[in-house]
């Protein structure tokens, strides 16, 4: 006789509880909502954007510095021993913003401090556990789980502009922060678990399944030493490289390029929650598509649809094409992550899931950074975005083009049943 299926697999509970920690922990605060502190900041520490957009890319390069020892400690110790001390480590950080005066070498300490913390709640985590819980679900799973980044870009903006006008910008960290501790963490002690197999579940709840717990070394795929001397890892690196410099650095600097065409700080805001809209739409959107068609092709479609929207929004003239731009571009940043999960669990499969997916997201926040900066020093020099913006354009398009040359998946997923 067969079993019965449960009312609710546990794994949609997982990622539920993964999305929250993504919606309310430290990216929301310190990566989408950058533009809203941009000139907070340049006002408070006296510096140009550029100074400013430093401590940004400080951030994501030690972020980027840390990912892969992050991912090594994920296929080691599994992502739970990760994620909830670096959890509470940020929101004990972000606090710490009230202590930063008027030397701008505080605040790029205070950056450099985040992402150490951030390091480990970045979404290989959550996408570690998510890999493992589902597998002819995947895509689905990790395009809802990522839901909870991309409300998080929606929300947070707009908020974090309402709390910078009314407590100022220190105060705003500290209460997410705060938020962060008494809120998030309690909730991923509770309700995170790594593995089906650890509670007598198998993937995609699948009842005519065995559930037997499985150590992370016997994970079906490529060691860390074979994938990156694959092809496939390289054009994958390559292309995500050219897509987040350029997606990065639009996203934190939407405000300021809205704000710069006469508009007030509130419209402002309202592009860096369109961006977030658009990011919405991508995560879940990608992640529905992402089981029902060629991963590849998904992924060259939604990034061309970004570089689009770079284009428009350097040619933009009026407010509803600026905004129309700001959604596209976000559209291409919300993919980007689940698809690279995606991708590296069907060619390198889940063996070293963790250390291959640090390093790849690890050149993936780098070249965010590095487009951050790009994209301030640039407007110091010229005094428009135009030229970046058309930069950023081709570069998309190009990182488009290479995600197509990827070949058939190593590591197929079950038949639907």
């Amino acid at each position: 006789m067969s079993k019965s299926p449960p009312k609710w697999f546990y794994g949609w509970w997982v990622v539920l509880i993964s999305a929250w920690g993504l919606f309310l922990g430290p990216i929301p605060i310190v990566i989408f909502s950058f533009g809203v502190f941009l000139k907070p900041l340049t006002q408070e520490f006296h510096s140009s954007r550029g100074a400013v957009s430093l401590a940004f890319t400080l951030n994501q390069a030690i972020i980027a510095l840390g990912l892969s020892f992050a991912g090594r400690l994920l296929d080691r110790f599994g992502p739970r021993k990760v994620i909830l001390p670096s959890t509470c480590m940020a929101g004990l950080i972000l606090p710490l913003a009230w202590f930063c005066s008027g030397s701008i070498w505080q605040l790029y300490l205070f950056y450099l401090a985040l992402g150490v913390a951030m390091c480990g709640v970045s979404p290989v985590s959550y996408c570690d556990v998510i890999s493992h819980w589902f597998d002819k679900h995947r895509g689905l799973a990790l395009g809802f789980m990522m839901l909870g980044l991309g409300s998080g870009a929606l929300i947070m903006p707009p908020a974090a502009q309402y709390l910078i006008a009314r407590f100022g910008w220190r105060l705003s960290f500290g209460i997410v922060g705060v938020a962060i501790l008494l809120i998030t963490t309690p909730l991923l002690t509770l309700y995170l678990r790594e593995r089906p197999e650890s509670m007598g579940l198998v993937s995609d709840g699948d009842v005519n399944a065995t559930a037997a717990f499985r150590r992370p070394d016997a994970d079906a795929g490529l060691s860390w030493y074979e994938a990156r001397h694959t092809t496939t890892f390289v054009l994958l690196l390559c292309a995500f490289l050219l897509v987040a410099v350029s997606t990065n650095a639009c996203l934190t600097h939407i405000a300021p390029i809205v704000a710069d065409r006469s508009a007030s700080a509130q419209v402002a805001a309202l592009a860096s929650s369109l961006f977030g809209a658009g990011l919405l739409v991508g995560r879940s959107g990608s992640g529905y598509l992402l089981d029902r068609f060629f991963a590849p092709r998904v992924a060259a479609l939604i990034f061309a649809c970004a570089a689009a929207g770079m284009g428009l929004l350097g040619i933009a003239g009026s407010r509803a094409l600026t905004l129309t731009a700001a959604f596209f571009i976000g559209l291409g940043l919300g993919a980007e992550v689940d698809i690279m999960a995606y991708l590296i669990s069907r060619y390198f499969g889940l063996r070293s899931f963790g250390t291959i997916y640090g390093f790849l997201f690890a050149g993936f926040v780098l070249a965010g950074g590095l487009g951050t900066y790009m994209m301030g020093a640039t407007f110091d020099a010229t005094g428009s975005y135009v030229l970046p913006l058309t930069l950023f354009c081709i570069a998309t398009f190009t990182g488009a083009a290479l995600i197509t040359r990827l070949g058939p998946y190593q590591y197929q997923k079950r038949a639907l049943d």
